[in-house]
């Protein structure tokens, strides 16, 4: 009787320690808000069309199975151009489980375009888009937060001009960040009339944009780090180039430099 005693008594334990491990794991598995948003460094163009059809992410380390696409994502076409100078747009906002996220993949349709002097062109774009663009995320989602992931379209970089045939093709460059893990720089450079190129650099790597109207300009997903900041007027503008060293961006915060004076040449 005894051994029977302790037979069931280790038994229970056992069952105890195993419900308590899995009831722990679902709790810290938890779920996480994630927040796609899309904005654009600026380009030459009148406007940048790009057709967005899916969103997946990959919470695996397995490039090719692993992938989950998500439902709440408002599909359609967007303007690139009315997204620059740190105004972005909600692509779609999901809730999923905790963990770490590999990659993102962003499935484009075949309705991109450019407007050239008031002409409408279409963008070749790659038959490898229909599967997706495969995006380097590498970020992990704690329980009970939300998290806002930003794709920056550099549209600049991202048209290419075929030659002497009139057309362009679609090769995206896009910059992933998490909003919550990275800083920002703004400031504004005078005068307002001269729509300046402004990028911050850091270990021969930068993030750029332009000035709007008003000689605005906001740089986002920046990690943290010692950046110089550089604005340039263009070759045929009156005014010279201007460099800003030692600028300090941290997490979560907004570094602004003010007004920024240009000098003539």
């Amino acid at each position: 009787m005894k051994n029977a005693f302790k037979v069931s008594f280790l038994l229970a334990l056992v069952s105890a320690a195993l419900f308590y491990s899995c009831d722990n794991s679902d709790e810290s598995t938890g779920k996480s808000i994630l927040r796609i948003h899309l904005t654009d460094s600026p380009a030459n163009y009148e406007a940048v069309f790009v057709d967005i059809q899916e969103i997946r992410i990959n919470a695996t380390s397995d490039e090719n199975s692993g992938w989950v696409t998500l439902e709440n994502i408002n599909a359609g076409v967007y303007d690139l151009l009315k997204l620059t100078n740190g105004i972005d747009t909600l692509l779609g906002e999901n809730e999923i489980p905790s963990g770490k996220i590999s990659q993102i993949r962003l499935v484009l349709g075949d309705r991109n375009s450019i407007v050239v002097n008031g002409d409408s062109l279409e963008l070749s774009t790659p038959s490898a888009q229909q599967s997706g663009l495969k995006l380097q995320v590498h970020t992990t989602l704690e329980p009970e937060l939300a998290y806002d992931v930003l794709l920056d379209f550099d549209a600049a970089q991202s048209i290419v001009k075929a030659g002497n045939s009139g057309k362009y093709n679609l090769k995206p460059v896009i910059r992933v960040f998490v909003e919550q893990s990275t800083g920002s720089i703004k400031g504004v450079v005078s005068p307002d009339s001269v729509i300046c190129a402004v990028y911050a650099i850091v270990n021969g790597d930068s993030a750029a944009t332009l000035t709007n109207d008003a000689g605005q300009f906001l740089i986002k997903g920046l990690e943290p780090s010692t950046y110089s900041v550089y604005v340039e007027p263009g070759s045929n503008s009156i005014y010279g180039d201007s460099t800003l060293t030692n600028q300090n961006v941290n997490i979560g915060a907004v570094l602004d430099l003010g007004t920024i004076n240009l000098k003539e040449k």
